[in-house]
């Protein structure tokens, strides 16, 4: 081995295990079956050496750069690699160039793999189109944003655009014990003693993100001395200190807030405020700007509570002054009480306790999706992803009310909104009875 060879040797073993731990191959593949499992079109199209360019969207630590490594590690054309927050016009120019040699000197095609492809603008990605659709190189793009909203759409359309889920819990566990396990990537050589416990932990916190997982169990593993017997153990404790917060993917600008924003309002809408409270739990956890909610609300209760309930709109803009001068954290009081107030239209400490309650699921209970019916369906491209399919719009119906489903499947029938019996509140207790009879609201 000459010194190149060894120093390429030590940078990859010194490699944060997130990366040492991707798979080289598709039978090393854990996950995202609907798009890469036995006999579907993108597996048949890497192992036919057969791709055409193509779009990978979804959250971060779900595959994206993995599926492109394994890509690059199987075919037989050249693989270039550019990241978009880095990479400019010049850099687009030079990949077209080695792409024109290698058909010319070799009769090789070039796969241009472009990470984070939503952060080239439009003349970076007008650049790069004439040579995609000329077949000069196959375009493969990562994003965590929507691309409909951040690719071009000439590049969209000479493209398949493959969606990315959150990893299931068990994903995460298969990776993690596989990289206790691995001597030659992974941690095996270190003598990891790992608690189930402590695994199911770190599986469920990662929420779906292979890479917050793997990152902690390492950070466990490397921080935490040997005992006796030279054993690294790791227990649901140490496990704890490595990764004490729910991993939530969520961008003001991004594919999250609009689908959070509109299952809230559809929430309201619906009469349903268990599940408004969970989807604005979710976007103060994610950090959304208050003011905006507010905003929201003030509309939601003129478009769609009206003179039904005059007040509505009174107590949805005083909650939109006061979020103004309070801030945050308090102001997640006012806006738990203006959003119950507008999803119960015809007081006690009941909002406090309803968000409280729905914070801790958010922190604790891992969601897979928003329900597909309330994610937003007005943007073009939407039906593609199954956006808003089989949503019943509340005004259709008699009475202003469909009974659906708003909440999470994990979260069905949680009811974190219970009014008491005090004042106003009693009125709203027995429209919601009404409303869901088969539902425990407490005693008069």
């Amino acid at each position: 081995m000459d010194l190149f060879e060894e120093n390429r040797e030590r940078a990859r073993r010194e490699a944060p295990l997130a990366s040492r731990m991707r798979p080289t191959s598709l039978e090393e593949w854990v996950g995202q079956e609907h798009i890469i499992g036995k006999n579907t079109l993108l597996a048949r199209a890497i192992k036919a050496d057969k791709l055409t360019s193509l779009v990978l969207y979804g959250p971060p630590g779900t595959g994206k750069t993995t599926l492109a490594s394994v890509i690059s590690s199987t075919t037989q054309a050249v693989f270039m690699a550019i990241n978009a927050t880095a990479a400019g016009v010049k850099d687009i120019q030079k990949a077209v160039e080695e792409a024109k040699s290698a058909i010319a000197l070799y009769g090789k095609k070039t796969i241009l793999f472009v990470d984070e492809i939503h952060r080239f603008n439009k003349a970076q990605q007008d650049a790069l189109l004439p040579y995609v659709e000329n077949g000069t190189v196959i375009l493969i793009g990562a994003t965590t944003e929507n691309p409909y909203f951040e690719v071009n759409k000439a590049l969209l359309s000479r493209s398949m655009i493959f969606e990315l889920q959150p990893l299931t819990h068990e994903n995460i566990l298969t990776l993690l014990n596989r990289a206790v396990k691995d001597k030659e990537r992974g941690l095996g050589d270190l003598l990891i003693e790992a608690h189930e416990d402590a695994l199911f932990f770190l599986a469920d916190k990662a929420n779906g993100d292979a890479r917050a997982a793997l990152n902690a169990l390492e950070l466990a593993a490397l921080t935490t001395e040997s005992d006796s017997a030279g054993r690294v153990v790791i227990t649901l404790e140490v496990a704890g200190a490595c990764i004490q917060k729910r991993t939530l993917f969520y961008e003001r600008d991004g594919d999250n807030h609009y689908d959070t924003i509109s299952a809230f309002i559809k929430s309201m809408r619906g009469s349903d405020p268990d599940a408004a409270l969970y989807y604005l739990a979710r976007m103060l956890y994610a950090g959304e700007d208050p003011r905006f909610i507010s905003r929201r609300i003030v509309i939601c209760a003129s478009e769609d509570v009206g003179n039904a309930d005059p007040h509505a709109l009174q107590v949805a803009v005083s909650a939109a002054h006061a979020v103004q001068f309070i801030g945050m954290p308090e102001s997640k009081l006012i806006l738990a009480q203006a959003a119950t107030y507008i999803a119960c239209a015809p007081k006690s400490n009941a909002c406090t306790e309803a968000i409280a309650a729905a914070l801790s699921d958010v922190e604790n209970i891992q969601i897979k999706t928003l329900p597909p019916h309330l994610k937003d369906a007005h943007y073009k491209g939407a039906s593609d992803l199954n956006r808003g399919k089989n949503y019943k719009y509340p005004h259709a119906y008699p009475n202003n009310y469909i009974p659906q489903d708003y909440l999470p499947e994990e979260l069905s029938r949680r009811i974190y909104y219970r009014p008491t019996s005090n004042g106003v509140e009693k009125k709203i207790k027995e429209s919601l009875r009404a409303l869901r009879p088969n539902r425990d609201y407490g005693g008069d």
